[in-house]
Protein backbone atom coordinates (compact mmCIF):
# COMPACT_ATOMS: atom_id res chain seq x y z
CA UNK A 1 0.00 0.00 0.00
CA UNK A 2 1.67 3.29 -1.43
CA UNK A 3 1.94 6.45 0.94
CA UNK A 4 -1.06 7.72 -1.24
CA UNK A 5 -3.42 4.99 -0.60
CA UNK A 6 -3.01 5.09 3.48
CA UNK A 7 -2.65 9.01 3.19
CA UNK A 8 -6.35 8.81 1.47
CA UNK A 9 -7.89 6.46 3.78
CA UNK A 10 -6.76 8.15 7.07
CA UNK A 11 -8.81 11.12 5.52
CA UNK A 12 -11.77 9.07 4.54
CA UNK A 13 -11.17 7.71 8.33
CA UNK A 14 -10.82 11.32 9.84
CA UNK A 15 -14.24 12.49 7.89
CA UNK A 16 -16.17 10.08 8.71
CA UNK A 17 -15.51 10.08 12.56
CA UNK A 18 -15.69 13.82 13.72
CA UNK A 19 -13.34 13.23 16.85
CA UNK A 20 -10.04 11.57 17.00
CA UNK A 21 -8.51 10.62 19.53
CA UNK A 22 -4.63 12.55 19.97
CA UNK A 23 -1.84 11.93 22.17
CA UNK A 24 -0.50 14.18 24.54
CA UNK A 25 1.76 15.46 22.50
CA UNK A 26 -0.52 16.72 19.65
CA UNK A 27 -3.30 17.97 22.47
CA UNK A 28 -0.39 20.32 23.89
CA UNK A 29 0.30 21.49 19.79
CA UNK A 30 -3.67 21.87 19.21
CA UNK A 31 -3.82 24.06 22.65
CA UNK A 32 -0.61 26.26 21.92
CA UNK A 33 -1.98 26.82 18.14
CA UNK A 34 -5.27 28.13 20.00
CA UNK A 35 -7.46 24.55 19.46
CA UNK A 36 -9.27 23.57 22.67
CA UNK A 37 -10.81 20.55 22.87
CA UNK A 38 -12.96 18.77 25.37
CA UNK A 39 -10.69 15.94 27.23
CA UNK A 40 -8.83 13.55 25.26
CA UNK A 41 -10.72 14.08 21.96
CA UNK A 42 -10.31 17.37 19.50
CA UNK A 43 -12.05 17.66 16.18
CA UNK A 44 -8.57 17.56 13.70
CA UNK A 45 -8.06 17.84 9.78
CA UNK A 46 -5.50 15.27 10.04
CA UNK A 47 -4.93 11.49 12.03
CA UNK A 48 -3.29 11.33 14.82
CA UNK A 49 -0.21 8.47 13.55
CA UNK A 50 -1.03 5.99 15.92
CA UNK A 51 -2.44 2.59 14.48
CA UNK A 52 -4.62 0.04 15.84
CA UNK A 53 -4.28 -2.72 17.33
CA UNK A 54 -3.92 -5.37 14.50
CA UNK A 55 -7.47 -7.41 15.68
CA UNK A 56 -9.49 -4.20 16.28
CA UNK A 57 -8.89 -2.23 12.88
CA UNK A 58 -12.09 0.03 11.94
CA UNK A 59 -14.52 -1.33 9.58
CA UNK A 60 -13.86 -0.15 6.14
CA UNK A 61 -17.76 -0.10 5.13
CA UNK A 62 -19.84 2.83 5.39
CA UNK A 63 -23.40 2.79 6.79
CA UNK A 64 -25.96 0.30 5.01
CA UNK A 65 -22.91 -1.74 3.06
CA UNK A 66 -22.88 -5.04 4.05
CA UNK A 67 -20.23 -6.73 2.15
CA UNK A 68 -17.39 -5.15 3.68
CA UNK A 69 -14.77 -7.57 3.53
CA UNK A 70 -11.20 -7.29 4.91
CA UNK A 71 -8.80 -4.53 4.55
CA UNK A 72 -6.78 -6.67 2.42
CA UNK A 73 -6.84 -6.11 -1.18
CA UNK A 74 -7.34 -9.03 -3.30
CA UNK A 75 -7.53 -9.93 -6.55
CA UNK A 76 -10.73 -11.30 -8.24
CA UNK A 77 -10.10 -14.08 -10.51
CA UNK A 78 -11.94 -13.93 -13.58
CA UNK A 79 -12.59 -16.89 -16.06
CA UNK A 80 -11.77 -16.83 -19.77
CA UNK A 81 -15.45 -16.80 -20.88
CA UNK A 82 -16.98 -15.62 -24.21
CA UNK A 83 -18.21 -12.58 -23.83
CA UNK A 84 -20.62 -10.81 -26.74
CA UNK A 85 -18.41 -13.16 -29.01
CA UNK A 86 -15.25 -12.03 -27.95
CA UNK A 87 -12.44 -13.96 -25.74
CA UNK A 88 -10.61 -11.58 -23.38
CA UNK A 89 -7.25 -10.87 -24.56
CA UNK A 90 -4.05 -11.71 -22.84
CA UNK A 91 -1.73 -9.35 -21.58
CA UNK A 92 2.27 -10.91 -22.48
CA UNK A 93 3.00 -10.44 -18.46
CA UNK A 94 0.24 -13.09 -17.84
CA UNK A 95 0.95 -15.66 -20.30
CA UNK A 96 2.38 -19.00 -19.45
CA UNK A 97 4.45 -19.28 -22.23
CA UNK A 98 8.40 -19.24 -20.98
CA UNK A 99 9.74 -17.43 -23.83
CA UNK A 100 7.02 -15.05 -24.08
CA UNK A 101 7.94 -14.46 -20.53
CA UNK A 102 11.76 -13.90 -21.50
CA UNK A 103 10.85 -11.40 -24.44
CA UNK A 104 8.96 -9.18 -21.98
CA UNK A 105 11.40 -9.42 -19.08
CA UNK A 106 14.58 -8.47 -21.45
CA UNK A 107 12.17 -5.43 -23.10
CA UNK A 108 11.76 -4.40 -19.25
CA UNK A 109 15.62 -4.49 -18.90
CA UNK A 110 16.01 -2.60 -21.57
CA UNK A 111 14.18 0.31 -20.90
CA UNK A 112 15.49 0.06 -17.46
CA UNK A 113 18.97 0.52 -19.09
CA UNK A 114 17.50 3.53 -20.79
CA UNK A 115 16.64 5.13 -17.64
CA UNK A 116 20.10 4.77 -16.30
CA UNK A 117 22.26 8.05 -16.17
CA UNK A 118 25.99 6.64 -17.61
CA UNK A 119 29.10 8.17 -16.25
CA UNK A 120 31.08 10.10 -18.47
CA UNK A 121 34.47 8.94 -19.97
CA UNK A 122 35.80 11.36 -17.02
CA UNK A 123 33.85 9.91 -14.73
CA UNK A 124 34.68 6.55 -15.47
CA UNK A 125 38.62 7.14 -15.48
CA UNK A 126 38.43 8.73 -11.88
CA UNK A 127 36.07 6.05 -10.07
CA UNK A 128 38.36 3.05 -11.65
CA UNK A 129 41.49 4.82 -10.51
CA UNK A 130 39.58 5.57 -6.72
CA UNK A 131 38.99 1.58 -6.93
CA UNK A 132 42.18 0.32 -7.80
CA UNK A 133 43.79 2.58 -4.75
CA UNK A 134 41.40 1.01 -2.65
CA UNK A 135 41.99 -2.31 -3.66
CA UNK A 136 45.87 -1.70 -3.43
CA UNK A 137 45.65 -0.50 0.25
CA UNK A 138 43.11 -3.51 1.55
CA UNK A 139 45.63 -5.91 -0.17
CA UNK A 140 48.88 -4.30 1.47
CA UNK A 141 46.73 -3.95 4.77
CA UNK A 142 45.74 -7.98 4.56
CA UNK A 143 49.11 -9.34 3.58
CA UNK A 144 50.46 -6.89 6.61
CA UNK A 145 48.48 -8.76 8.85
CA UNK A 146 48.77 -12.16 7.18
CA UNK A 147 52.85 -11.83 7.56
CA UNK A 148 52.36 -10.50 11.45
CA UNK A 149 50.36 -13.36 11.98
CA UNK A 150 52.85 -15.89 10.59
CA UNK A 151 56.21 -14.45 12.42
CA UNK A 152 54.11 -14.11 15.56
CA UNK A 153 53.28 -18.10 15.21
CA UNK A 154 56.72 -19.23 14.09
CA UNK A 155 57.99 -17.28 17.25
CA UNK A 156 55.42 -18.88 19.51
CA UNK A 157 55.66 -22.47 18.19
CA UNK A 158 58.32 -22.21 16.61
Amino acid sequence: MSKRDRAERAKNAAESTDEVELDSSVDSEADSAGETGSGDTATVARPSGKRSPRGKRPSLAKDGDDDAGSAVATKEKTKDKKTDGKRKRVKPEDSRNPFVKLWVFLTQVVSELKKVIWPTRKQLIQYTIIVLIFVIIMVAFISALDLGFAKAVLWLFG
